[in-house]
């Protein structure tokens, strides 16, 4: 009898040295990673450089495309603010109009009318749309060379 309560013994340790094993995660153990349940292997994600450069270029196009929009709004309200009369004072109108000098790229004395507010219109005007058309064009390279279609 002593023989067979020692290999009861050993029996015993042996049984729980190894772990349960689950054919698949429930979910009471998906939270515990402690637990020494299998987990099946997460599928590898494949990238698809090819729709990862297009939004790459999208974005870009897009940058290139706001920028340009945002120069020409800037030099349209200093038309705006010139022929309304606006306080120079203001910091907006100020900020403004420190902005549209820098932008105009040398439009600002393209025509010389002998009206300062028909000049600022037409000058100013002219500026803004070279910046609507440079920005859109610049859009489109960066879309043809990089290869998508929009």
């Amino acid at each position: 009898m002593g023989e067979h309560a020692e290999r009861n013994d050993k029996d015993e340790r042996a049984t729980q040295a190894i772990p349960p094993v689950h054919s698949s995660p429930t979910a009471a153990d998906s939270g515990n990673a402690t637990d020494s349940t299998y987990r099946e292997p997460r599928p590898r994600r494949r990238t698809d450089w090819g729709k990862v450069k297009d939004q790459v270029v999208g974005l870009l196009a897009g940058i290139v495309r706001w920028v340009g929009l945002i120069f020409a709004l800037i030099l349209v309200m200093h038309v705006i603010f010139v022929i309304g009369e606006a306080n120079p004072d203001n910091g907006i109108v100020s900020f403004v109009e420190n902005w549209s000098d820098a932008l105009s790229l040398g439009f600002q004395d393209l025509f010389t009318p002998e009206d300062p507010k028909l000049k600022v219109l037409i000058n100013f005007g002219i500026a803004a749309l070279f910046w609507m058309v440079v920005s859109s064009i610049l859009a489109r390279i960066i879309r043809r060379v990089g290869g998508t279609s929009l």
